[in-house]
């Protein structure tokens, strides 16, 4: 009998790339974003455009209930790999895509009207759905930050769709599907044909050897449970 056995698969981290090497900053930015985001004890990836301390920063993440599990090749990696940190290969980049068209809806407050709250009229984010009627290819990159995207074709391995709200896509899917980017969990996923490399909703990700065998292939519904469980739900079309 083997002494090894692979019992399971864990794909649920957060990447951080850090534009600062002020730790004080860091702590003070991260504590306020994990306050709002309840993410104590997440497991992170670590990336910086600026030259980093790499073991104060890891002490640093630590001390914040972070679980630093590897850095991206770039700035970081040579410190990683004089203290055996593991180093992840860095992203190929894709092609961020224009859709085909948007459709804005304002969001309209009654108490925006007077003049008093002319500055808080200005600030709101207004909800943008991106429609998008041609595949996209290998590489390419459909992202919206706004709202959802509604995907009118099918998606080739090696594709991404990312956006802050849910993601419809009417044709087969075989990339990636990024919904609730921005941690929304009420955000959903719709697609025609699912064959997908991964699936997400604000966090939650599964990989293609972990999507149910039985929705494969199958027009689906995908969201999140009271549990933050991802759920698959064949839908008769």
């Amino acid at each position: 009998m083997a002494d090894i056995r692979i019992t399971g698969r864990m794909v649920n981290f957060t990447r951080l790339t850090f534009d600062t090497n002020d730790h004080d900053a860091i702590r003070q930015q991260l504590s306020q974003m994990l306050e709002d985001t309840g993410s104590h004890g997440a497991t992170v990836i670590l990336d910086s455009t600026v030259e980093q301390e790499l073991i104060e920063l890891i002490q640093l993440l630590i001390s914040l209930d972070l679980q630093p599990m590897a850095v991206i090749d770039g700035l970081l990696a040579d410190e990683a790999r004089s203290i055996q940190f593991p180093v992840l290969p860095a992203d190929r980049p894709l092609q961020r895509i224009k859709p085909t068209h948007e459709q804005v809806i304002e969001q309209n407050d009654d108490k925006d009207q007077n003049s008093d709250n002319s500055k808080q009229k200005s600030n709101a984010v207004n909800h943008v759905t991106s429609y998008h009627n041609e595949m996209l290819r290998t590489g390419q990159c459909l992202i919206q930050e706004h709202g959802d995207v509604i995907l009118n074709a099918s998606m080739n391995s090696g594709s991404e769709v990312i956006a802050s709200g849910n993601i419809y896509v009417f044709g087969t899917t075989q990339g990636r599907m990024i919904a609730g980017a921005s941690g929304d969990t009420t955000a959903r996923i719709f697609c025609q044909c699912l064959n997908a490399e991964l699936v997400s909703i604000a966090g939650t990700y599964c990989v293609a050897d972990d999507i149910p065998a039985d929705v494969a292939k199958k027009a689906v519904h995908i969201y999140l449970n009271d549990r933050q469980e991802l759920v698959f739900e064949a839908l008769e079309i």
